[in-house]
């Protein structure tokens, strides 16, 4: 019997895929849990409006993140912290800090999109990359000076 895979099926293959499997296993376990469908015209053109609508919707967000890319790209941030005399930050700054600081001109980028390897804790200026969306990044200057 053929059958559609609505999801990921581990050692059967990928959501979207036509596998061939024995009736009981489509029957008893792949079509009652809602991995698969059985294999039809309409099953099949049904998956082709779903493939095009999930590509759709994912060239939306891509052009949404490079769009975003555009207006970050052109930013720079200056961030003010209280220092001790040798010229070390009291605390650090995480990629919470770097977050707020993006909010605050209107930037709502996740927290898991800042790649900060580790917290910044001497005054520069720092080159920090963002993760929009996973073919498009952009790195944001910051410049972290004495309050």
């Amino acid at each position: 019997m053929e059958v559609i895979l609505k999801q990921d099926v581990n050692k059967l293959g990928k959501a979207g895929q036509v596998v061939k499997v024995k009736d009981g296993f489509a029957h008893n376990f792949l079509i009652p849990r809602g991995l698969a469908v059985i294999s039809s015209l309409s099953n099949l053109k049904k998956l082709q409006q779903e493939k095009q609508q999930r590509n759709l919707e994912l060239e939306r967000v891509k052009k949404h993140a490079e769009e975003l890319r555009d207006k970050i790209s052109k930013l720079s941030l200056t961030l003010p912290v209280l220092t001790q005399e040798e010229e070390k930050l009291y605390g650090s700054i995480t990629s919470g800090d770097i977050q707020q600081l993006l909010k605050e001109e209107g930037f709502d980028i996740e927290k898991s999109s800042i790649i900060l390897e580790e917290p910044i804790k001497s005054l520069g200026i720092f080159e920090i990359p963002l993760k929009l969306h996973p073919e498009v990044s952009v790195n944001i200057k910051i410049w972290v000076v004495k309050k």
